[in-house]
């Protein structure tokens, strides 16, 4: 099975092929999964241990750090790798927790765009690399926003049919909470990622 998965990512092209004598070799280090796990693991530390939860008119939200390991996920590692690890790490918090497991999957989803707009924008060149990093991070952080502010008004007006009203209380008080998360994300991450950015290059090398 874990052969089976190996070949999965090589074929997808989630990590870059290298070539060799005119011919393309694709392959995934020890390195590489590594890196992803760990990132994981403190997007899963950040969302699960450094929160505050906060109820709305219908369910609830939170005040969190997860995102703040999502987009240096991206930032450190670039866009498919840093996503995964951004997914992954985000997608079992929610597992892990009966309020959320149903929403896993978006989970999975909208965190990997998250951190894969972030890499996409911050890796590569070092020409106004500050600057990268900062639209990266706030890129990131509003994309996220947007998917996740439009799930929660779709699922709760047209999949559970409740009022508008109550809906656009929840989305209002979501969108609030979101943006501090957003705001805080970026201002952690964005100098985290810098300062980091070398540390980072040595270990690919």
């Amino acid at each position: 099975q874990g052969g089976k998965f190996l070949c999965s990512l090589r074929a997808a092209r989630i990590f870059p092929p290298e070539k060799r004598g005119g011919m393309v070799m694709k392959k995934i280090t020890i390195r590489e999964i590594a890196r992803i796990g760990i990132m994981a693991a403190a997007v899963y530390v950040a969302s699960a241990f450094l929160q505050v939860p906060i109820p709305t008119a219908i369910d609830n939200t939170r005040l969190h750090m997860g995102n703040v390991m999502c987009l240096l996920s991206g930032m450190l590692l670039g866009p498919l790798q840093g996503g995964l690890a951004a997914g992954i790490g985000s997608m079992f918090f929610d597992l892990t927790n009966p309020a959320y497991i149903a929403s896993a999957p978006f989970t999975f989803i909208f965190k990997f765009v998250m951190a894969w707009i972030c890499g996409k924008i911050t890796s590569g060149r070092s020409a106004h690399l500050k600057q990268r990093y900062v639209v990266g991070g706030i890129a990131g952080a509003f994309a996220y926003v947007v998917l996740y502010l439009s799930k929660s008004f779709i699922e709760h007006r047209f999949v559970l049919g409740l009022p508008l009203e109550a809906v656009m209380l929840t989305v209002t008080q979501k969108a609030v909470v979101s943006s501090v998360n957003a705001i805080v994300a970026c201002v952690v991450a964005v100098p985290l990622g810098l300062a980091l950015r070398p540390v980072m290059a040595k270990m690919i090398k």
